[in-house]
């Protein structure tokens, strides 16, 4: 196992020196789901939610927090974006699932760190945004399964997790 990043020789925390890594383009793609009642869905889907259209805001949060992301982890780098897309998925009351929505983010950057960090920031404050949004009617929503599912990029090349099936989130 290696060793952790963030800790200097003596355990104190540090930012990593990412000043001698060459810049590459980075990607971070990131997946969650909310799990809600079928009644929670079906006012999402119509639009009618009092607060307004659920995930064109929960999106744009999403962007919004992707961007922010070093403001909010302590020893994370801030970092010039490129691109930042956020995409649902409606997945209705089956055998397999409850009623739900699958967040998928994808953060792109050209630099010498990655942007997995800003995707699980993405996902988080998406679904975030869907729970505040519809909480008046379904305070038992449950975010769920927030995993980063692949990176691509720099020296350690791609990474997609075996847990997770490609792009199996949104």
């Amino acid at each position: 196992m290696s060793t952790l990043t963030h800790f200097d020789e003596q355990g104190q925390a540090h930012m990593v020196d990412v000043a001698a890594k060459a810049a590459s383009h980075r990607i971070g793609i990131a997946g969650g789901r909310i799990e809600m009642q079928p009644a929670t869905l079906a006012i999402i889907e119509a639009g009618s939610a009092k607060k307004g259209d659920v995930l064109g805001i929960a999106r744009v949060a999403g962007i919004m927090a992707a961007k922010k992301t070093s403001a909010l982890i302590p020893l994370c780098h801030p970092l010039a974006l490129t691109h930042v897309a956020i995409e649902f998925k409606v997945l209705h009351v089956s055998p397999s699932h409850a009623a739900s929505i699958l967040c998928q983010a994808t953060v792109e950057t050209v630099g010498p760190t990655g942007v997995e960090m800003e995707a699980l920031t993405a996902v988080s404050v998406a679904l975030l945004t869907i729970y505040d949004m519809c909480k008046a009617v379904d305070r038992g929503m449950v975010m769920t399964d927030i995993t980063l599912l692949e990176k691509h990029g720099g020296k350690s090349g791609s990474f997609i997790n075996p847990n997770t099936t490609p792009h199996g989130n949104a």
